[in-house]
């Protein structure tokens, strides 16, 4: 079984936010691949699915950010889930918006969702690590995590999300470069026309 952990806050106030990326993934391919309903146990949201020949346990904490260790612990030690089957989704402030890598182990860059993750379970689990910028000053990091993707997000954001959901078969065989590569090819017509998006006279 894999265990795949979006990172977020929960509520409607939250759901739009920076920081909330990861429950936007988790959600985007849960309704992709038929899961079925989301229900509550281990302080989370849980929904159940086969991706790719492989069942997949889509989980979302809802403990607040910095408690999310306390709901995949749980569901690591019921289910005897071991680290390279959890794969966590979040937002990282040091890659650039629409930017993303996928890696096993690592520090948590700050992060609180990571922190406490690693401190229930050490540092062995798989990231998939969503830029979204940084803000440019240490100050504003907590008003802009915890703020709505802008406008201009949207042109990487939908494409990104869309990816993510049409390369989820090789995360779950746990191909994690043939996931960056697939990325990479899904999301460059959108960079492009970005790129060359005509100036409004």
């Amino acid at each position: 079984m894999l265990l795949l952990v979006g990172l977020g806050n929960p509520g409607p106030s939250y759901a739009g936010h920076r920081h909330n990326v990861g429950f936007m993934v988790i959600d985007a391919i849960a309704r992709a691949y038929d899961f079925g309903p989301w229900r509550k146990k281990f302080h989370a949201e849980l929904a159940e699915g086969t991706i790719a020949g492989t069942k997949v346990l889509a989980m979302k904490p809802q403990t607040y950010m910095n408690d999310s260790g306390r709901a995949v612990i749980e569901a690591v030690q019921f289910y005897k889930i071991p680290l390279s089957s959890l794969v966590v989704i979040h937002d990282e402030l040091d890659l650039a918006p629409g930017k993303l890598k996928v890696k096993a182990g690592g520090g948590d860059a700050g992060h609180n969702g990571l922190r406490s993750i690693t401190a229930a379970l050490g540092p062995g689990y798989r990231r998939v690590r969503i830029g979204i910028g940084h803000p440019g000053a240490k100050e504003l990091v907590q008003s802009y995590a915890l703020h709505d993707f802008s406008k201009a997000d949207q042109v990487w954001l939908a494409p990104l999300i869309e990816a993510l959901v049409k390369t989820a078969p090789l995360l779950a065989k746990g191909d994690d470069m043939g996931v960056m590569n697939g990325i990479a090819l899904l999301t460059q017509p959108a960079r492009a026309a970005k790129e060359t998006k005509p100036k409004e006279s």
